[in-house]
């Protein structure tokens, strides 16, 4: 049975949430930070529209306790799988910081983990039922020490997003995503929309396009489902097809967590900020109402407890009134079921277990 530690999101006595962080930091600990360690503290930055990601002084707060320790702390993402803000490194960065992400703000450089294009990458072995190897953002892989700061809220796939996803979905390569997402490759959305330009063909990595009759043509055996193709398109031609089963998505997002924390033993530590929980993804480009009241901030060592105690404690709520939820409202009933009632959300917690990512066991402990 696993330790999850929680403090309330009430302020009492001039001690507000910032503060009941820093001491709930110091109750799990940073043993996994060592002297001179470099950190990757995995955040998601937010997107263009968003509004409820985790605060830039919340991370700040974590950053200063690690350089406190003799770490040196940077904040990190990766890019993303379809065309925006954040599928290419700089303008990920510029829109870190116009959320408010700056050095000023954190304390820290920002990295995307991925590189400029999502090439920067680890091949680390796994030998699961989906993967037997996954490809990690490098600057994640290559960290001494991970510290995760996950924003706990619902995922269309996942049923939620907590820490699992954030790692998964966070440090897998665009290339991982794909294969994630879907168990197809990328196609084009209209043969007409393609205008023939050869961008997909030159940006290929596997060779597996070429330009026939005015239009691009793909090899499905020779495509590696990088997704490179996607966002290169000017034409906004491909499409994504987000055809796999929840469930599989759910097993495929537990074997890159597994490969992201396998060489990190030792070294890393969670936190769910289970705070304004919006019914969607902080992907989206905007945040809906919350489903619950703002419950508080867990963390703990293992990943699969603290999203178990997570999922438990919004359940716990009574829902909100004029959210997104629609029957849902009695505390103890399943607010994820009631949001997105084609996903089963306990798949990733079950698979997770099973293949010894953590457990689902855990000792909820109250700080005060």
């Amino acid at each position: 049975m696993s330790d999850v530690f929680f403090v309330t999101a009430r302020a009492e006595a001039n001690k507000g949430l910032l503060h009941k962080l820093g001491v709930l930091v110091d109750r799990v600990g940073l043993e996994c930070v060592g002297d001179g360690d470099l950190v990757a503290v995995k955040v998601h930055f937010g997107d263009d529209g968003t509004t409820r990601y985790v605060r830039p002084a919340f991370a700040g707060c974590v950053v200063e306790k690690i350089k406190r320790r003799g770490g040196k702390p940077f904040l990190t993402d990766t890019l993303t799988l379809y065309k925006g803000p954040r599928s290419s490194a700089p303008s990920h960065l510029e829109l870190a910081i116009r959320n408010g992400f700056g050095f000023a703000q954190v304390g820290a450089p920002l990295v995307i983990a991925d590189g400029l294009r999502s090439r920067d990458a680890e091949e680390v072995e796994v030998g699961l039922k989906h993967f037997r190897s996954v490809r990690i953002a490098a600057a994640i892989h290559q960290a001494d020490a991970l510290v995760c700061l996950s924003h706990f809220k619902g995922h269309l796939l996942a049923g939620f997003g907590g820490t699992i996803k954030n790692i998964s979905m966070g440090a897998g390569t665009r290339a991982m995503k794909q294969k994630m997402h879907a168990s197809v490759r990328p196609r084009l959305d209209a043969p007409e929309a393609c205008a023939g330009c050869g961008e997909c063909r030159d940006i290929c990595p596997a060779d597996a396009v070429e330009i026939r009759d005015g239009r691009a043509w793909f090899d499905d055996d020779a495509c590696q489902g990088c997704a490179e193709c996607i966002t290169a398109c000017p034409e906004d031609a491909l499409r994504i097809l987000w055809n796999e089963h929840p469930a599989a998505v759910q097993e495929k997002m537990v074997e890159v967590a597994a490969a992201t924390l396998r060489p990190k033993r030792g070294k890393a530590v969670f936190f769910n900020f289970v705070i304004e929980v919006t019914p969607d993804c902080d992907c989206f480009p905007f945040s809906d109402t919350p489903i619950v009241q703002d419950v508080g901030i867990l963390a703990s060592r293992d990943p699969v407890a603290i999203d178990q105690a997570s999922a438990d404690l919004v359940n716990a709520q009574a829902g909100l009134p004029g959210s997104k939820i629609s029957s849902a409202f009695a505390p103890g009933a399943d607010k994820f079921r009631d949001i997105l009632p084609s996903t089963d959300w306990t798949r990733q917690l079950e698979y997770a277990a099973e293949i010894g990512l953590g457990e689902r066991a855990y000792r909820l402990v109250d700080v005060r």
